[in-house]
């Protein structure tokens, strides 16, 4: 097969990509948008194997069929509920994959007899690539711990933290210089850099909160997409550069967005919260009012307009289906239904919308946190289901909540608020919610699929 098959072979996957995600950008032409990316990769990875100068075709080949049987076995066994820890792991694949071939290529005999300006571009493309990918790597790892709760979901602070994180960067520029000027005499800094990249790694993602992982998960996917698109340059793939670039870029601009949506800085959270410093939310004191499922349904039987605002709990007891049955239930009774998603809802974006998408809830009663706002003091039941950090007015009346600052979907305005979860824990930023005290709030504790089932069936 001759090269110029390879670039028109790339030229459409490269395509097939950017049309994947553009199909991903709404719901209803998502999955459309997952088949273009399927059909893009296949392409890419059909025309690397059998192309011009590929060796150990054989050893490819069993890599290649053991690789597709693991990711085939773990898609099948995922739960949702564990998506975005997965999506975390699999960054830090690419992570790894980006050091090794960062390291594999400037061993390579034929790029150490590169020379000039060349093998002088070759070098600060290896040091880069390694880099980046130690950093996405670890914290990609780190933000796994924390998504599955295995590390604490607490931001990591201590003295010096961002003299620490400046003195990483800087001292791995300059080994990078000596590198560059002499790597066979320096080679040692390579190693030395990539342990600072990897301790970078960790410190940038332990130090940020529970409330900014979905942020921190966007970034991940960022600098993945800034690593493949690093050992593009590194093998000189242009397959490889144009799709780093597009995930790299695409995953940069979300997390702007979803900074903006949480009034968050931006670079204080790709920095790990860089010259941010801890604060302590006040005591809430108050008294909680709690009903039973019946109880629960008598106030929908007299509400004439319901916004159900779903959250993480929603996802961990699997409660999609009963929520798409009741709000059905509700529809034909000819009550207003309608849901509110915050941008950051679950602990990836977009989680909640696909949970409700698979439920077969309608598109068009699925609002965003803006659209919502708005017409809840004229909502009779708002129904929190599972939520908590996302619904909690902490975020505008505390300003020693370290939420403070973060639009939330403001539920208690609401006449009546119907909040369904297991007890009254904090969630995953570890706040406290004095939406529980508040006296248009009732709490209907229990598992939120064997409540809504309750629900379901007194209707």
């Amino acid at each position: 097969m001759g090269a110029q098959i390879q670039v028109a072979a790339y030229l459409m996957a490269a395509i097939l990509f950017i049309l994947s995600l553009s199909g991903l950008s709404t719901q209803e032409t998502a999955k459309r948008g997952v088949i273009y990316g399927i059909l893009g990769m296949i392409l890419a990875l059909v025309f690397t194997i059998i192309g011009p100068e590929i060796k150990g075709l054989e050893i490819m080949l069993i890599a290649f069929i053991i690789a597709a049987f693991i990711g085939i076995m773990v898609a099948r066994k995922v739960q949702m509920t564990a998506m975005p820890q997965l999506i975390a792991l699999l960054h830090s694949f690419v992570g790894i994959a980006a050091v090794l071939v960062g390291y594999g290529s400037y061993l390579d005999p034929k790029n150490q007899a590169l020379v000039g300006v060349e093998h002088t571009i070759h070098l600060i493309e290896v040091y880069v690539g390694i880099f980046i990918g130690a950093v996405t790597f670890t914290g990609s790892v780190i933000a796994w711990g924390k998504l599955d709760e295995k590390i604490t979901p607490k931001p990591l602070t201590f003295p010096g933290k961002d003299v620490l994180l400046v003195a990483i960067i800087i001292l791995s520029a300059i080994l990078g210089v000596f590198f560059v000027k002499d790597p066979q005499k320096y080679f040692v800094f390579l190693h030395i850099m990539t342990g600072l990249a990897s301790i970078l790694g960790i410190i940038l993602v332990m130090a940020i909160g529970g409330a900014d992982m979905p942020v921190v998960i966007s970034m991940l996917n960022s600098y993945s997409g800034w690593a493949a698109a690093a050992s593009g340059f590194t093998l000189g793939n242009d397959l490889l550069i144009v799709t780093g670039a597009l995930v790299g870029s695409s995953g940069a601009i979300l997390s702007i967005i979803m900074c903006r949506a949480m009034n968050r800085s931006f670079f204080a959270v790709i920095s790990g919260g860089f010259g941010e410093t801890g604060t302590v939310a006040k005591k809430i004191d108050g008294e909680v009012k709690s009903i039973t499922a019946e109880e629960a349904v008598s106030i929908l039987e007299e509400a004439n307009s319901i916004v159900i605002v779903p959250g993480y709990g929603m996802a961990v007891a699997k409660a999609q289906y009963p929520v798409s049955e009741l709000t059905e239930k509700l529809r034909k009774k000819g009550k207003t239904v309608r849901f509110g998603i915050h941008p950051v809802a679950g602990r990836l974006p977009g989680h909640m919308n696909v949970l409700l998408a698979e439920a077969n809830v309608p598109y068009d009663i699925v609002l965003e946190m803006d659209e919502i706002n708005p017409d809840l003091s004229e909502t009779d039941v708002a129904i929190v289901l599972g939520a908590n950090d996302t619904v909690n007015p902490g975020a505008m009346e505390d300003p020693t909540s370290p939420i403070f600052g973060m639009p939330v979907i403001e539920v208690w305005k609401a006449k009546t608020v119907i909040v369904i979860k297991r007890s009254l824990a904090s969630g995953y930023a570890g706040v406290d919610n004095p939406l529980f005290y508040k006296e248009n709030t009732r709490m209907l504790f229990g598992d939120a699929k064997a409540v809504l089932d309750k629900i379901n069936a007194a209707f």
